[in-house]
């Protein structure tokens, strides 16, 4: 395959934020090699699958794609159109080499710390014609590739790694076998990918990481920059109007932290802090190394300096071992705590983690049942949340066209959806909205022209 030559790629992303972050560096590392994103693989003369290893049958999910892509790549060679197949992410990092042994038709596997070297992997492939498998570790390399590659602003928000890796090690959590040890980029790096998004027209970023408030990276003064101190560099940046980050761990959430979220408006009051369980038991087997207590104490702390948070969370139901005292002990932290959204979901056991090798796994019927009821407060309280927004007036940024003519949608500061009449030359503009009706997930409203804030 000629490089150069202008080609099709197709990137299809699963899992998580991270892994979107990913798949659009993967596409800014290919786009000075010729490749144009398209949006079916049908087009497409490289075909990614970015993959995640979190969800239960991940990877046999991949394997059934593989097997419509192995048909769709047959029918282009026999149009004499070339067709390469790349699987890359938390799947490739865990499969490796027996990705290409259970299916051929695979050309390069590619791990989450190396997919900057994608347009060397695919020169190689095409070169010798043996299917590329690489799945090391360098972690700098990859970050250093960005400073060379400008990301391309695909919307007024942007995701931005600034932490990758766990040594955390959770019972449940394949992290820190596919993603590596926490390593976190400077701040120096950090800025200037930033700086460069907001040239690019991006309003709101969120920073991202496996453990993000976990993030220690190198300081242009020398020193090592917690989150907060970094937080507080972005705020700098003209353009950038709003800041998020995720996914957080309890125990690294410090006290400058919590004091930006009280004394930086740019910092968004939403939170996605998860515990997974209420019982001290199960936390304790899941290798948490916090209590129930220290979490409702850290959750108190937070709302002392920002009362209007919006809290997110975590939580696993019928982790081997949970007992019914458990489960009620979940739901009662819950209650107490109060969210404003969560995820939820079944434990289902990853290979290799020590959570898998337990003999105390729990029947999948009380798992489903518990997992309804949990949901079903959980709901309840995503509802309450979002009605008692109905009757305010909420910052909105508005971010695409909605799903009807003459309408937008946007994120209000506590990260909701709000639909709002406006016109499309509106988009990245901040505007002040009077929420007026309220749903299990999103919100309506009307603008208020006065209050906008030109952007």
């Amino acid at each position: 395959m000629n490089l150069r030559a202008p080609k099709r790629v197709f990137i299809k992303t699963y899992g998580c934020q991270m892994n979107v972050y990913d798949s659009e560096r993967m596409g800014d590392v290919l786009a000075p090699e010729g490749f144009e994103a398209v949006d079916e693989a049908g087009k497409a003369d490289l075909v990614i699958l970015n993959t995640c290893h979190i969800r239960e049958k991940a990877a046999e999910k991949v394997y059934s794609e593989l097997g419509r892509l192995r048909i769709l790549k047959q029918e282009r060679a026999a149009n004499g159109h070339d067709m390469l197949i790349a699987v890359a992410g938390c799947v490739a990092q865990a499969e490796g080499e027996e990705i290409v042994n259970r299916a051929p038709v695979v050309d390069v596997v590619v791990g989450p710390q190396t997919y900057h070297r994608l347009p060397e992997l695919i020169s190689r492939r095409t070169g010798t014609g043996a299917s590329i498998v690489e799945t090391e570790f360098p972690t700098e390399d990859k970050f250093s590739r960005f400073v060379e590659t400008k990301p391309i602003a695909r919307s007024v928000t942007a995701f931005v790694t600034v932490q990758e890796g766990c040594d955390k090690f959770c019972a449940f959590c394949v992290v820190p076998y596919t993603r590596g040890a926490e390593y976190s980029r400077s701040a120096a790096a950090v800025t200037a990918e930033a700086e460069r998004l907001a040239d690019g027209g991006v309003r709101e970023i969120t920073l991202l990481g496996q453990n993000v408030n976990a993030y220690h990276g190198d300081g242009p003064d020398g020193e090592s920059w917690s989150l907060g101190r970094l937080l507080t560099q972005l705020s700098k940046i003209e353009g950038i109007e709003r800041i998020r980050y995720t996914t957080s761990h309890p125990r690294d959430m410090d006290e400058e932290l919590i004091e930006v979220h009280g004394s930086n408006p740019k910092v968004m009051p939403y939170l996605h802090l998860p515990i997974q369980a209420g019982s001290d038991r199960v936390l304790k087997a899941m290798n948490r190394r916090h209590s129930v207590m220290d979490y409702v104490r850290l959750i108190d702390r937070i709302r002392s300096v920002r009362p209007d948070i919006a809290l997110s969370g975590d939580f696993i139901v019928g982790f081997p071992g949970e007992t019914d005292e458990d489960f009620e002990e979940t739901m009662a932290l819950v209650r107490r705590v109060g969210y404003a959204q969560a995820y939820s979901f079944k434990y289902s056991p990853r290979p290799g983690t020590p959570a898998a090798q337990s003999a105390e796994q729990v029947a999948e019927e009380t798992k489903s049942e518990r997992l309804e009821r949990l949901q079903t407060l959980l709901r309840k309280q995503q509802l309450a949340f979002n009605q008692s927004c109905v009757g305010r007036a909420l910052e909105v940024l508005l971010e695409k066209p909605g799903r009807h003519a003459g309408q937008l949608v946007g994120r209000s500061p506590y990260l909701q959806a709000v639909h709002v009449d406006a016109g499309g030359a509106q988009i990245g503009q901040i505007v002040r909205v009077h929420v007026e009706e309220a749903g299990v997930n999103s919100l309506t409203g009307q603008l208020d022209v006065s209050a906008r804030q030109q952007g």
